[in-house]
Formats: C-alpha cells, sequence, structure tokens
C-alpha cells in the first residue's frame, strides 16, 4: 500500500493538502506521522531519510516516491482517471488547476503572519490588529475572496464538488478562523462548506487532539 509521510496536523498546511486528496477520494493509502517538536529533535534527520528535500508530504508507492503536494495531487489524479479530483470539463479544470498553482505560489504574507495552527484561537481584537497594520496580508485576502467568489452557487465547493482546489484552500479557511479575520459573507459560507467536510472534520479533530 502506497504510504503518505506528513507532519504535525496542527501546523502542517501541505500535509493537510495531499492528505484531504487521498481520504476524501477514498484512495487507499497508509499513513506516516512524522512529528516535528522539542522531543524530537531528529526530525529533519528523519525526514532527510524519507526523501533528499527533507519536506513533508512525501508518497512513497513503493516504485518510487513523489514529493510536493502538487505533485502528488497531479500523481492521483493520473492514476485515478474515473474519480474527479479535477472538475471533469476542460474550461474548470484550467481554471480549477490555475488557482491551485496561485496558491502554491503565492499568499506569502499570509503564510507568514498566519501560519497554520488549528488549535490556535485568537481574540476578533487580534485579527483586527493584525489586518489593520498589514497592507500586504489585507491584499492576500482579498485575492483569496475574489477566488471564492468565482463560485457559480454559494452552497457548493469551488467547482461543485469537492476537488484537488478545494483541499488546497482548505489550510487558508484554518489560518482564517484561527486569526479571526475579517473575510466576506460570501467567504465566510464557502469556510463552513470546508469546515463541513468528512475528510475535513477528520484532520481537524486530530489536530486538536495533538499535544502541541
Amino acid at each position: 500500500m502506497q504510504r503518505l509521510y506528513i507532519a504535525n496536523k496542527n501546523y502542517s498546511s501541505w500535509s493537510m493538502r495531499a492528505w484531504l486528496v487521498l481520504t476524501a477520494f477514498n484512495i487507499d493509502f497508509e499513513e506516516v506521522l512524522v512529528r516535528f517538536d522539542a522531543t524530537n529533535p531528529s526530525f529533519k534527520e528523519q525526514l532527510s531519510l524519507i526523501h533528499a528535500n527533507a519536506k513533508v508530504p512525501v508518497l512513497d508507492v513503493g516504485e518510487f516516491k513523489i514529493w510536493d503536494s502538487l505533485a502528488i495531487c497531479e500523481y492521483l489524479a493520473e492514476q485515478n482517471p474515473d474519480l474527479a479530483l479535477w472538475p471533469k470539463l476542460t474550461h474548470l479544470r484550467a481554471q480549477a488547476r490555475s488557482i491551485s498553482c496561485e496558491m502554491h505560489s503565492s499568499f506569502m504574507a499570509l503564510r507568514q503572519l498566519c501560519p497554520m495552527n488549528i488549535q490556535a484561537q485568537y481574540s476578533i481584537a487580534e485579527g483586527q490588529a493584525l489586518w489593520a497594520q498589514h497592507a500586504e496580508l489585507r491584499a492576500d485576502v482579498e485575492r483569496i475572496e475574489q477566488i471564492w467568489a468565482q463560485r457559480s452557487d454559494e452552497h457548493t465547493f469551488l467547482f461543485g464538488d469537492f476537488s484537488i482546489a478545494d483541499a488546497f484552500y482548505a489550510p487558508v479557511v484554518m489560518r482564517f478562523k484561527s486569526y479571526a479575520l475579517p473575510v466576506a459573507e460570501r467567504s465566510q459560507q464557502y469556510m463552513q462548506h470546508i469546515m463541513q467536510h468528512p475528510a475535513v472534520k477528520q484532520w481537524v479533530d486530530a489536530a486538536r487532539a495533538e499535544a502541541v
């Protein structure tokens, strides 16, 4: 069975993306958790034994390994053409890939100022302070809300059914919630939709149960 190497569910947003795709689409895999914390000083060494880039996630399929969350998701889509990991329609699939790649390469202010921490619950005042002090954070959030607003139906995921694109933006939902960032009602509806997905619930429950 293929193995997915991940780090702490509370913190590892890239691990979350690949894990959600595997779990949401019922693709068989074994989860291997490599913890990073003060009690595990050999974290980087352990990762380097898994793959030379010493990062997670890594998908070990036996004959070879795939690293980087987007590469893993593309591999899974190729290997499971019967599953709609990407939207079926060509133009929607292209759009889904575009916004997933944008998530993969952009939004540096959000990453740096609001690292994923599912257990954390900052006050509205703390979120407002971050918002007021950092124009680059406001710009990132505005762009993300533009992407989410393109949904044809406020009661669906980004392209109707859950897809790789939603898995890529799920950690953003975690950040928005933890840091109490002000977002529009339509964005809040999407966030709620993400939080109610069974795979997301499973990840969040495990993250909240982790020792930190």
